[in-house]
C-alpha cells in the first residue's frame, strides 16, 4: 500500500512539473505586447491603455509596449504568430491586420483566424462628411449627385486598400453605384484625407471620426452621418448611418482587439478572459478609450472571433468586387 502511495504522489509531481510554465502563476514575467504599427496611431494609443489598466487585474503583470511596423502591420503580426505560445508575446490586432490585409493580398503570410483571439478592445466610428459650404447635406444628395454626374466627384483615402476607401466603395455600392461612379484621390494618410477635403480637392471623405471631429465641430465641415448604432456624444446633432438611410454603413468601423500566437494554454486564456471582464467596468480605462476617440467593446472570445470574420468577409467580397486584390 505505501509502495503504490509513493508512486501516486511520484505520478502527480511529475504530472504538475510538466504542466505549461504559463500555467504556474501567469504573468511570472513581463508579457511583450506587440503593435504593428507605429506611436500615436489608434493601435498604438489602445494598447498602451490595455497595457496601463489590465495590468493591476493579472496580478500587477508589467507590459512592454513594442512598435513593430511595416509591410501593412504584417511585420508585427506575424512576429506574434510564430512566437511561442507561453502568453508572454501578444498582439494588439487592427481591422488592416485582420480583416483588410488578408483580403487585399492574396499570398499574405498568414490568416486571419491563424491566431488565439481573446476580445475586442474598442471600436472606432467613422464618420462620412463633405465641405461646409458643399450643397450636399445628405448621404441621399450624395447618392443623388453621383447619378447625375457620374465621374465627377472625388473622394479621399489614404490608399487603394485602406478603410477610407473601403468606406467610400461600400457606401456607393449600398446604392447599386458603380466603383467608378466618384473617383477615389489617394494620399498617405488618414490626416491628409480630411486635409483634401478641407481645402477643396475633392467633394467628400469617409474618415476616422477622431480626425473629422474638430472639423466639424468648428463648422469646416459637415458631417452626413456616423458609422454608429447610437449618435456619439461629441457630435450629438449628427445622424447615425441608420437614421440617415444606409444602416449597413456601421458595419464600416475602426477596431482593434487582443489576440495571442495559435495553441494558447487554456490557463492563460482564462486569466486574460477574467482580467479583461474586470477592465471592461474599469472607468478610467473606458475614460481613456473615449478620449482617444474608441467606444470600449470587449466581449467573449467567440464573439470577437464572429466579428473578425465577418469583417473579414465583408472585405473580401469587397475587394473582388473592386479588382484590386494583389
Amino acid at each position: 500500500m505505501r509502495t503504490l502511495l509513493a508512486l501516486l504522489v511520484s505520478v502527480f509531481a511529475v504530472a504538475g512539473l510538466s504542466r505549461p510554465a504559463a500555467a504556474q502563476g501567469y504573468p511570472a514575467k513581463p508579457v511583450t505586447l506587440v503593435i504593428p504599427f507605429g506611436a500615436g496611431g489608434d493601435s498604438d494609443l489602445s494598447g498602451r491603455l490595455l497595457a496601463q489598466y489590465v495590468a493591476k487585474y493579472l496580478g500587477n503583470a508589467t507590459f512592454i509596449p513594442l512598435n513593430r511596423v511595416g509591410a501593412s502591420g504584417s511585420i508585427g503580426t506575424m512576429a506574434v504568430r510564430n512566437a511561442a505560445p507561453d502568453g508572454y508575446t501578444m498582439l494588439i490586432a487592427r481591422i488592416a491586420t485582420h480583416a483588410i490585409y488578408p483580403a487585399l493580398e492574396s499570398k499574405a503570410p498568414y490568416k486571419w483566424n491563424d491566431f488565439t483571439m481573446l476580445s475586442l478592445l474598442e471600436l472606432n466610428p467613422y464618420i462620412c462628411a463633405v465641405k461646409a459650404d458643399s450643397p450636399l447635406k445628405t448621404a441621399q444628395d450624395l447618392y443623388a449627385a453621383i447619378r447625375k454626374d457620374p465621374g465627377k466627384l472625388n473622394f479621399s483615402t489614404a490608399g487603394p486598400g485602406t478603410s477610407q476607401n473601403m468606406a467610400a466603395q461600400y457606401l456607393m455600392s449600398l446604392a447599386g453605384l458603380k466603383p467608378d461612379a466618384a473617383l477615389g484621390i489617394h494620399y498617405k494618410s488618414g490626416g491628409e484625407v480630411t486635409t483634401a477635403l478641407l481645402g477643396g480637392q475633392v467633394q467628400f471623405a469617409c474618415n476616422n471620426a477622431t480626425t473629422l471631429v474638430s472639423q466639424i465641430r468648428s463648422g469646416a465641415l459637415r458631417g452626413l452621418f456616423v458609422t454608429t448604432r447610437e449618435r456619439i456624444p461629441e457630435l450629438p446633432d449628427l445622424q447615425t448611418a441608420r437614421e440617415a438611410g444606409v444602416p449597413d454603413m456601421e458595419k464600416i468601423v475602426g477596431w482593434t482587439a487582443l489576440m495571442g500566437p495559435p495553441g494558447l494554454p487554456r490557463e492563460v486564456v482564462e486569466r486574460w478572459t477574467a482580467a479583461l471582464a474586470a477592465l471592461s467596468k474599469d472607468q478610467e480605462w473606458r475614460a481613456g478609450i473615449a478620449k482617444i476617440g474608441g467606444i470600449p467593446a470587449i466581449r467573449s472570445a467567440a464573439d470577437t472571433e464572429r466579428y473578425v470574420r465577418e469583417q473579414y468577409e465583408l472585405y473580401d467580397k469587397l475587394i473582388g468586387t473592386l479588382g484590386i486584390r494583389q
